[in-house]
C-alpha cells in the first residue's frame, strides 16, 4: 500500500481560502466526508477538536497535520488542503499555516496504515517537498509529486547504523500516535545524519512501538532524548543522562537537542518507582497543577457515577411508590432492588477511586493505596466528596515526603519501600489525618450544605441553578465548566440530585441554542457553519457542550454571552420544577429516569431559545 491508495483526487483541494483554523477544519473535515470514509462527520470533527484542545497540530513552518482515530471512521485516509496566502493555525513558531494533511485512522488501524502515515509524515521534513506541493497547480500533479517522493524513499532508515553502538538515543510519541512521533523521528534522524552523529530512535505510536532500544544500547550511548507528550517506559532509564522534552521540540528543535545531548550537562536520571510516566521538563503552575491531579481523579470515577447512578435511576424508575413506606422506594420490587444493589455498589467506588486516582497522579503508584484508603474512610466517615477529594491530595503528598525520607535508607533496602514502606505508614497517617482532622470539621460542613440546600427557600435554589448552569457555559469543558460539574456530581455522593439536573440542564443549551440559531436565522452563518452546525443538535441533545466550543473561538464576544444567559436560565428553571438527575450524564437519553422530566425538559427548550434569540440579536446578517 502507499500513501496515493490513501489519497484521493477528491480529498485535495488547491487554493483553498479559509479564513480562520476552525474553517480550515471544517474544509479538510468536508473533504474527508466526501471521500466516503466516515459513517459520522460530527463524532469524526469532534475528536479532531479534542486533538486540537490538547495541543496545536500546526507544526510550524507552513505546515499542520490536524488528525484523529475515531469509531467514526471505517478505513484509513487522508485529505490535503493548500492554502497559497497562508492561515493563522496557532502554529508552533506562530506562523501561518499553508500545507496541510486531515489524517483519519479508525481506532484499530492497522501497522499498513500507520506506516504510510508515519511515512508521510516523514516526507514533509523535507522542505523542498513542501513547496513543490505548495504550488502544485493540479491535484494529479499534487499526487504525483507524493508518488515520486515516496519511490525514492529508501527503507533504510536515515542515520541508523545496522550495528554497533549509539551516541544518542530517542523516545518519540504523542497522545495520537499519527503524525507528530514519527515527523519528530525523522527531523531528529535528518539532522544527526547531517552532523555525523550515530542515533537510534524509538516510536511510540498507534500501531505500537518500533524500534525499541535495548538495554545494551542504553548502557553504552551518551545520552537519551524523550520528545513526547504521552508517557513513555522510563524506569529503563534510570541512571543514565536523559533530556527530556515535547514531541514538538522534537520536530522544530532537532539541532538544539543534538547539542545539549552531546554537552555532557544533561543530568541523571533518577527512578524510584516502575511508572509509566515521562515528567515534564517545563514548570506549572500550582493551579494547573492541583486542576490536573483533580481531572485524573474525576476521570476515573465518572464511569462508576455514570454506571451506579443509571441503574439506582432505574431502580426508582421500575419500583411502585408506597406511600406507606418511603424509605424502601427503589427496592419494593426484586427488579428495583437487583438495579439499585448493583449501582450502589459502584456508586460506593466513587469516592475511593476519586481519592486514589487523585493521589496516584501527584505520587504515581505508591499514592493510590493511601488514597483509596482515605477515600473510603471519608466516604464512612460522613465527609462525602468533599473530604475524598482533600484525601486524594494529602495522601499523594504524604506519600512525596515518604518518598523523601527514604532517600537517606540504605540502598539495600530499595525493594522494600514499595511493598513495606510507602503502603504501611502511607495508610497509617492517611488514617490518622482523615479520622481526627479531616473528617470531623467537613463532615460538619457537609451536614450543614446539604441541610441548608433542602431547605432554601425557591428563590435561592433558583439562583443557585442558574449559576451552576452558566458556568458551564463559561468555557465549556475548561475549568470552570468541570469546577459546575464537579459540584453536581459530589452532590449526588450526598444525596442532593437538584444541583446535577441544573448542571446538565446548563450543559446541554450551548450546542442547542447555536444549533437553532443557524436553524432559524440563516443569514447570521456562512454556508460551512449551518452545515457545521446541524451536528450540534445531536451534541446538546447528548450533553456534549464542546460542540459549541468552534462557533464559540470563531465570534466569542456574541456566541458565550448568548449561551452563559440561556445556559443559566435552563440551570434556574430545572431548579425551579424541582428537576432532580441521578446520572450525572447521558443528556435527552436518561429523561425517563428524572424527576418531573416533561418540565426538565421545557428548561432546556427555553434556555435554548433564549441562548438562540439573544444569538440572533447580537449577530448581524452576513452581506451577500
Amino acid at each position: 500500500m502507499r500513501i496515493t491508495d490513501l489519497l484521493k483526487k477528491d480529498g485535495i483541494l488547491l487554493n483553498a481560502q479559509p479564513s480562520n483554523k476552525n474553517e480550515a477544519i471544517d474544509i479538510l473535515v468536508e473533504l474527508m466526508d466526501k471521500t466516503g470514509i466516515l459513517t459520522d462527520k460530527a463524532a469524526y470533527k469532534k475528536a479532531v477538536l479534542d486533538r486540537e484542545a490538547s495541543g496545536t497540530t500546526g507544526l510550524g513552518d507552513g505546515i499542520a497535520t490536524p488528525h484523529a482515530k475515531s469509531n467514526a471512521v471505517k478505513t484509513a485516509g487522508l485529505t490535503a488542503m493548500v492554502v497559497k496566502g497562508g492561515v493563522d493555525f496557532a502554529s508552533l513558531d506562530n506562523r501561518p499555516a499553508r500545507l496541510f494533511f486531515l489524517i483519519a485512522a479508525p481506532k484499530s488501524a492497522d501497522d499498513e496504515h500507520l506506516k504510510m502515515l508515519s511515512m508521510l509524515a516523514a516526507m514533509l521534513m523535507d522542505n523542498d517537498f513542501k513547496e513543490a506541493l505548495i504550488h502544485a497547480e493540479t491535484a494529479d500533479e499534487f499526487l504525483r509529486l507524493i508518488d515520486e517522493k515516496e519511490s525514492q524513499k529508501t527503507a533504510v532508515k536515515l542515520a541508523v547504523p545496522s550495528k554497533g553502538s549509539y551516541d544518542v538515543l530517542a523516545v518519540t510519541a504523542c497522545p495520537t500516535g499519527i503524525a507528530h512521533t514519527y515527523m519528530a523521528a525523522e527531523s531528529l534522524e535528518q539532522h544527526a545524519q547531517k552532523r555525523n552523529i550515530k542515533i537510534k530512535v524509538e516510536t511510540e505510536g498507534s500501531g505500537g512501538t518500533k524500534d525499541t532500544l535495548s538495554p545494551a544500547e542504553i548502557k553504552t550511548a551518551k545520552c537519551i532524548i524523550i520528545a513526547a507528550d504521552k508517557n513513555v517506559p522510563m524506569a529503563r532509564f534510570n541512571g543514565r543522562p536523559v533530556l527530556i522534552t515535547k514531541v514538538s521540540d522534537g520536530i522544530n528543535k532537532a539541532d538544539e537537542l543534538l547539542d545539549t545531548a552531546l554537552s555532557g550537562k544533561v543530568p541523571i536520571y533518577r527512578h524510584d518507582e516502575d511508572t509509566y510516566e515521562a515528567p515534564s521538563s517545563e514548570s506549572e503552575s500550582v493551579g494547573r497543577q492541583i486542576y490536573k491531579h483533580l481531572m485524573n481523579g474525576v476521570s476515573h470515577m465518572l464511569p462508576f457515577v455514570v454506571g451506579g447512578g443509571i441503574l439506582i435511576a432505574l431502580a426508582f424508575l421500575v419500583d411502585p411508590f408506597d406511600p406507606a413506606n418511603p424509605a424502601n422506594f427503589g427496592s419494593n420490587t426484586p427488579l428495583a432492588a437487583f438495579f439499585k444493589g448493583i449501582g450502589g455498589v459502584s456508586f460506593g467506588f466513587m469516592l475511593p477511586v476519586l481519592s486514589g486516582f487523585i493521589a496516584m497522579s501527584i505520587a504515581d503508584r505508591p499514592g493510590l493505596v493511601a488514597g483509596f484508603v482515605g477515600g473510603a474512610m471519608a466516604n464512612s466517615g460522613g465527609s462525602g466528596f468533599l473530604g475524598a477529594l482533600l484525601a486524594g491530595f494529602a495522601a499523594g503528598y504524604i506519600i512525596i515526603g515518604l518518598k523523601r525520607i527514604c532517600t537517606v535508607l540504605p540502598d539495600s533496602l530499595e525493594g522494600i519501600k514499595t511493598i513495606l514502606i510507602y503502603p504501611l505508614f502511607g495508610v497509617l497517617l492517611m488514617g490518622i489525618l482523615i479520622q481526627f482532622i479531616i473528617n470531623p470539621p467537613v463532615s460538619a460542613l457537609n451536614a450543614w450544605l446539604i441541610d441548608t440546600l433542602k431547605n432554601m427557600d425557591m428563590s435561592s435554589r433558583i439562583l443557585i441553578g442558574a449559576i451552576l448552569g452558566g458556568m458551564m457555559s463559561v468555557d465549556m469543558g475548561g475549568p470552570v465548566n468541570k469546577a459546575a460539574y464537579v459540584i453536581g456530581t459530589g452532590m449526588l455522593a450526598s444525596g442532593e440530585y437538584g444541583i446535577m439536573a441544573s448542571v446538565m440542564a446548563g450543559g446541554m443549551v450551548p450546542p442547542l441554542a447555536i444549533a437553532l440559531c443557524s436553524t432559524f436565522f440563516k443569514n447570521r452563518f456562512t454556508e460551512n457553519e449551518r452545515k457545521s452546525a446541524v451536528s450540534n443538535y445531536v451534541m446538546g441533545l447528548s450533553f456534549i457542550t464542546e460542540g459549541a466550543i468552534p462557533f464559540a473561538a470563531s465570534d466569542p464576544l456574541r456566541v458565550l454571552p448568548s449561551c452563559i444567559i440561556g445556559s443559566a436560565t435552563a440551570g434556574a428553571l430545572s431548579m425551579a420544577f424541582s428537576c432532580t438527575l441521578r446520572a450525572p450524564h447521558g443528556g435527552i437519553f436518561v429523561v425517563p429516569t428524572i424527576g418531573n422530566p416533561l418540565m426538565y425538559i421545557l428548561s432546556i427548550l427555553i434556555g435554548s431559545i433564549v441562548g438562540m434569540a439573544i444569538l440572533a440579536a447580537l449577530k448581524k446578517p452576513l452581506k451577500n
